[in-house]
């Protein structure tokens, strides 16, 4: 395969990007303890970038502890006085430190960047577009499949154009819900109880509410509004959550899907569903099975499903895709992750890991992924 990649001289410079301003904050920064302790130091020189909840990039600290979870409590990326920034010199990209009147800092060259943001001004294209301006290669989607992969109600538009099975659902909009509430509560009623409402570009379970009755709906709506004036609330489906996990094929192979794992609540009366304390707080909630205990034929149906959607949306990299399948045996697709969590105790490294890739080699091959990457329009 020809490719414009840069050198492969050892060690590659990696900067990993993590924190960020959205209500994932803290997630984000357990994702970069996952890697910053599992990745190659032999291979990769690793510089972590901290984006402070005020936006802010600074150089982060490497101490593993930092950015885990301690007793509950939440890590955070902390503003300071120097600023770090990626700049293009000629065809290098490199880091700049910034202070009130010193003379800026240049860190060096930067082969890669390995953005572990969730949420809104990182998992949505707005840092992938801000990498491809200045042609770095990243790990991961790029501007349009970010994008909709973090609106949910788009994704379900293109997911139902490329043939797949969404379940029922009513995309509200701040003004429908400001001008009309009346309608909206109307709309909703359509699709019977239980639904669940959901901020549409917004993770981790982060501002969902299950909702039993139209007397529930606004309290909900108000909640998930704290996270994003756009709603997506869908119907509630009976049925067991299966997922994949896949990674992008090398030069024009297929994408790769690994087996399916099942999600299974152990917690059950104090977690209605998988939110977010079951998924990154109280870590014995939940468990996963993988391979998902399922027929032969609807296994292979759920990888080819979850390939298609991978496809359907032009992702690159890795994504999670999330299915019911129901007694009847149908699939109805919820949703696709684009950067989705990656400690190594998540769901994805995990289906990996229990598909014959380990965590740290995963993190290998989306670097070496990403830096076989042509720049530009691809």
């Amino acid at each position: 395969m020809t490719t414009d990649s840069p050198a492969t001289t050892a060690p590659i410079r990696v900067a990993i990007l993590f924190g960020g301003r959205s209500s994932e904050h803290a997630v984000s920064c357990v994702t970069a303890a996952g890697v910053l302790g599992a990745i190659d130091r032999g291979k990769y020189d690793v510089v972590p970038i901290g984006i402070a909840k005020n936006g802010q990039w600074v150089l982060a600290g490497d101490d593993l502890s930092a950015w885990s979870l301690k007793n509950a409590s939440l890590p955070e990326v902390v503003a300071g006085d120097k600023t770090v920034s990626l700049t293009q010199f000629g065809d290098a990209r490199q880091l700049v430190v910034t202070e009130a009147a010193k003379v800026p800092q240049v860190l060096g060259s930067v082969d890669v960047v390995f953005p572990l943001l969730h949420g809104p001004w990182g998992e949505d294209g707005t840092v992938q577009g801000l990498l491809e301006l200045s042609d770095t290669r990243y790990v991961g989607a790029g501007v349009l499949a970010s994008a909709l992969g973090m609106d949910k109600h788009f994704m379900k538009v293109v997911f139902e154009a490329a043939g797949l099975t969404v379940g029922p659902y009513v995309a509200v909009t701040d003004r429908e819900w400001t001008v009309d509430p009346a309608k909206v509560r109307t709309r909703v009623e359509v699709l019977g109880f239980p639904v669940f409402v959901k901020p549409a570009r917004a993770g981790s379970s982060m501002g969902i509410s299950k909702v039993d009755s139209l007397d529930q709906l606004d309290a909900a709506i108000a909640e998930a509004r704290e996270h994003d004036l756009k709603l997506v609330i869908e119907a509630g489906i009976v049925g067991r959550e299966i997922e994949c996990a896949v990674l992008e094929g090398r030069g024009s192979d297929a994408p790769r899907v690994s087996q399916p794992g099942e999600i299974a609540m152990v917690d059950g009366e104090h977690h209605a569903f998988y939110d977010f304390e079951a998924k990154y707080v109280q870590g014995d909630a939940v468990s996963l099975s993988c391979p998902a205990d399922m027929p032969e034929d609807d296994i292979a149906r759920v990888r080819e499903q979850a390939a298609l959607a991978f496809d359907a949306v032009g992702a690159e990299g890795l994504s999670r895709v999330d299915f019911f399948y129901t007694q009847a045996g149908e699939l109805i697709i919820n949703e696709i992750n684009t950067m989705p969590g990656f400690t190594p105790s998540s769901m994805y490294p995990q289906m990996w890991a229990a598909s014959g890739l380990d965590y740290p080699e995963l993190i290998d091959e989306l670097l070496q992924l990403a830096l076989n990457r042509k720049v530009g329009l691809r």
